[in-house]
């Protein structure tokens, strides 16, 4: 057996968050890809996001997103790096960036530049705004997507000001789908010979991912306002309750689960209450059984509310980050990848999602500033025909 992705090489031009976090999946998988790296710049910024560091360009930060990749430095406003970039596409299955929506053209990394050294490659984009429309040129970031696709206006509590979430989620999602278009071209040319450009931004996945609260609005005129305590704003009980020591989120988001949680926590008269029989009645009574729920909830602890409930009950303790990475069942799951590292010897990080029995997947860490300039680059004879150097479809 071998790894999913093994033997497709991926040349990355990318920064920051949302590109290396796409990419990373990638190379999990056993992709080779290769960031390509400006050294007159320090290599991409990712390295230089502080404030915590393993050594001077290897920061926290660029450690999480750039796992198992290589590292190349060129100048693609040089000519000499310009004929080592086009050298590399040619034995390249795809391109990926994630620059300002007006780059890949201006620098010659998408596919009307390329396809003359490799017609089959693909030449995948991940912007702000998308390389078209009036906003192809500016610059944003996932905290604005936020913003200005709703998600600030549902998160918080009602009364209180508007609210982001805690991590850079569009990035996260927006580097996710890049990886699934990606590689959704990549079976595409594979089957024509042909490469294409596919496109995706943060802009188009926060707003795609209101989804169900967008079909609600142009469908019905339903604006979604913020909920107490993290509320599903149609199903109840699903939200956060306390406990006698902190909180816990339960989520009976099926008719079936609300008899089995009324035994559960001794209240077995609710499963028939008219107030809470059903869906309709427990959502125009939600305030009194938030009450009630405290007030029942708050008889034991949320480690002795997670045992008895026991799988039985969808519920979940509300941790903070350190209690949630510290868990017994993320160490039994194998979410803790341990990487080595030349100067700390072992690092920690979360580990990729996808899991392929019979493979252990890879677990590099990333890669030093032109770390593979000799095995790669030196490789290249840059004064034969880009087309020899691969085999095209």
């Amino acid at each position: 057996m071998s790894l999913p992705l093994e033997g497709v090489r991926i040349v990355a031009v990318e920064q920051y968050g949302a590109g290396p976090f796409g990419t990373q999946h990638l190379a999990d998988l056993g992709a080779e890809v290769i960031k390509v790296e400006n050294p007159a710049e320090g290599g991409e910024v990712g390295r230089h996001v502080g404030p915590y560091y393993f050594e001077p360009g290897d920061s926290h930060f660029y450690q999480s997103f750039n796992r198992n990749k290589k590292s190349v430095t060129i100048d693609l406003k040089s000519d000499a790096g310009r004929a080592q970039f086009e050298a590399l596409v040619a034995t390249a299955d795809a391109v990926f960036d994630n620059l300002r929506g007006d780059l890949p053209e201006r620098l010659g990394i998408d596919y009307a530049s390329l396809r003359h050294v490799n017609p089959a490659i693909v030449c995948c984009h991940l912007s702000a705004y998308g390389r078209t429309g009036p906003r192809k040129a500016w610059p944003g970031y996932d905290y604005l997507m936020q913003a200005e696709a709703g998600y600030c206006a549902v998160t918080g509590e009602p009364g209180g000001p508007p609210a982001r979430f805690g991590i850079s989620i569009i990035d996260m999602m927006t580097g996710t789908t890049a990886a699934m278009a990606l590689l959704a071209a990549l079976v595409s040319a594979r089957a024509t010979g042909r490469g294409r450009d596919i496109d995706t931004s943060l802009f188009d996945v926060a707003l795609h991912n209101v989804n169900y609260l967008g079909t609600w609005y142009m469908n019905d005129g339903i604006t979604t306002e913020r909920a107490p305590r993290g509320a599903h704003p149609s199903l109840t009980p699903s939200q956060m309750y306390k406990t006698a020591d902190g909180w816990i989120f339960i989520m009976c988001n099926k008719e079936k689960f609300w008899p089995i949680l009324a035994r559960a926590i001794d209240r077995p008269d609710w499963a028939s209450d008219a107030r809470f029989a059903d869906f309709k009645a427990r959502l125009a009574n939600r305030d009194e059984l938030t009450e009630e729920m405290d007030r029942a909830l708050s008889s034991a602890t949320t480690a002795e509310w997670m045992e008895r409930f026991a799988g039985q009950v969808p519920a979940a303790p509300v941790y903070d980050v350190a209690q949630a990475l510290d868990s017994a069942y993320v160490a039994q799951q194998g979410m803790i990848a341990e990487v080595p590292h030349p100067v700390r010897g072992t690092i920690r990080t979360l580990a990729c999602p996808v899991r392929v029995p019979g493979e252990e997947l890879p677990k590099r860490p990333a890669p030093r500033l032109g770390a593979d300039n000799d095995a790669i680059l030196g490789a290249l004879d840059s004064r034969r025909p880009p087309e020899l150097l691969r085999k095209v479809p």
